[in-house]
Order: C-alpha cells, then structure tokens, then sequence
C-alpha cells in the first residue's frame, strides 16, 4: 500500500493508494492555524495508526518550498511552525520502513496531471496553479525538473513591474492569484452598475456572511453576460499568458495546463490565455503550445503524491 499526502494551508488530505495509482481510501480534515504544524503533524500520525497497514511508500505534495533532496521543509508561507522541519525523517518514524519523498504541492499537482491527468501524452508539461498564490510544475518524459536548491518553476514570482528605489513593483502573484482577484473584485463593487450579474452575486454572499472567494462568481456572471466579468477574465488571461510566455521561450513544454481555484474559471479563462499567448511568443516560435484546464481537481495533489511515492529517483 502507498500513502499520499497533501499539506496545503487550509485543508490536509492523506489518500491511499494501490499498485495501479487508484485512490482506495481518503481522508480530508481541515486545517486550523492556530493549531500550527503540530496540528497537522497530530492528525498525521493518528491517521497512519487507522490503516490497516502500514505504508511501503509515500509521497507528500507540501504548500512551501522544501528541499526535495531531503524532505527537509523551508517554510509555510500560511501555518506557523514547518520552518526547518525534517518532515520526510519523521514519516520514516511513523511508518519505519517506508520510503518518502516530499515535493512543493505545485510540483506534484503538475505530476498528477502530466501523468493521469489531462497531460497524458504530452513529454514536455508544464503547470501553473492559480490558487491563493501561484506557482508551477514542469514534467518531462515522466518525470519533474529540478533546478539548482532552491530553485523550481517559480513562475508566480516573475515581475510584471519591476521594482525600483521608489516602488515595490508587481508579480505575477501578486496579480491573478486567488486573493488578489478577489481584491480586484472588491474593490471595482462600488463601480457597477446595480444590475451587474456579478455585483448581485459578491453582493448577496457579502450579505450571508461570505466574504472573501470572489472570484468564484466569474464564470455564472460572464455567462450571464455580464460585460465586467469578462474584461475581468480577459485580463486575467492576459497576464498569465505574458508569464507564461517566459515558460514557453525558456523550456517550450509541449502542452501548458491550467489548475487550482482561478481556473475553475473553466473554457473562458483557458480561451484568454489562449488567444493572449500568441502576442507575447516571438514569430520563430508560432504557434505556441496547446493550452488545457486540469482534469484532476481537486484529486492533482493527493493523486500526483500516489505517483511520487512510486518514482525511484
């Protein structure tokens, strides 16, 4: 039996898994920050002790950057407490006998689709995840790339803006991930006119007590046409089509895979960055790759876990 798991900064999901890669069984629990990492590792262990058996492997998609070499974990950017954890040392302690390896989810999520996912077929993969921040993935021939410690596809941290002595600039992130596309929606509200589809629907969530997520309102608001939620979504695409450009001069992927909670978006998001890439990608290198949307959902990271902890490296 393999064991997948996924640390993320707001839910934690072990999987397990057979010699195929089928998930047989799941467990999702939610994460509370303030219990810290010591929450998450409680969990962890409590639920190695309910299998029947004890893992021969197992593959952890993490939400930071780790050193992938090690399974020693850098940090968490949202839950105190991981910064220089030996995460892969204490794995062996619950499981003696196992072997582990640990990932940055974004890399895993990218092994997930490249090899069960919508990315099958394709040698060269690369993935992006627009989600509370964004990062990538690339694959190839089956397997990740690696640059030099610490170093991966980073992609969410190319400057849109470059900083100066007088300003801080802009990334990527700091543009399309989830957050900041809620923050644009925020703050263009007052703007809209009162019958604006998607006006009405930020609205009425704000009124039940739901705020935050506003981006979720996108694809029902452009397909009632509302003209915003398009402009929205077509700069959305723009701006990852520009990143995603660097990606194509650099490592020309054969295919480019959208994931994580943006591109719940779904065809409209995927046809902006589509119509986008073209104008950023020099004339020698038209057209560029095919774009698709994930297939895995929210399966990419615990199913890209199952595939890690069966890869010999």
């Amino acid at each position: 039996m393999n064991l997948g798991i996924e640390i993320g900064g707001t839910k934690l999901q072990l999987v397990t898994g057979d010699i195929t890669g089928q998930i047989t069984q799941r467990f999702r629990f939610a994460i509370d920050p303030a219990q810290g990492a010591d929450g998450i590792l409680t969990q962890i262990a409590a639920t190695i002790r309910q299998l029947p058996e004890l893992p021969q492997s197992i593959g952890v998609g993490f939400g930071g950057p780790v050193d992938w070499q090690t399974g020693h974990i850098a940090t968490s950017h949202q839950i105190a407490g991981w910064s220089g954890f030996r995460l892969a040392n204490w794995l062996q302690e619950q499981a003696p006998g196992a072997r582990v390896r640990v990932e940055n989810d974004a890399n895993v999520a990218a092994l997930g689709e490249a090899r069960c996912g919508v990315g099958t077929g394709f040698n060269r993969v690369f993935y992006i995840t627009l989600g509370s921040g964004v990062g990538g993935g690339m694959v190839v021939d089956q397997q990740l790339y690696h640059g030099a410690l610490p170093g991966e596809a980073e992609i969410g941290h190319l400057w849109l803006v470059p900083p100066s002595d007088t300003t801080p600039g802009q990334t990527v992130e700091q543009t399309v991930s989830g957050w900041a596309v809620d923050q644009q929606i925020r703050d263009l509200l007052p703007q809209l006119p009162d019958d604006s589809a998607l006006k009405i629907a930020v609205q009425q969530a704000h009124a039940n007590g739901s705020i935050g997520k506003e981006a979720r309102f996108l694809h029902p608001a452009y397909e009632a046409s509302d003209p915003v939620a398009r402009m929205l979504i077509e700069q959305i695409g723009s701006v990852v089509a520009l990143g995603l450009s660097h990606v194509v001069h650099l490592f020309h992927p054969d295919a480019i895979v959208l994931g994580g909670g943006i591109s719940l978006i779904g065809e409209p998001l995927r046809a902006a960055v589509r119509q986008a890439l073209p104008r950023f990608v020099m004339k020698s290198f038209q057209p560029p790759p095919i774009v698709l949307l994930a297939k895995l959902g929210e399966d990419a990271v615990p199913v890209g876990a199952l595939e890690l902890a069966t890869t010999r490296i």
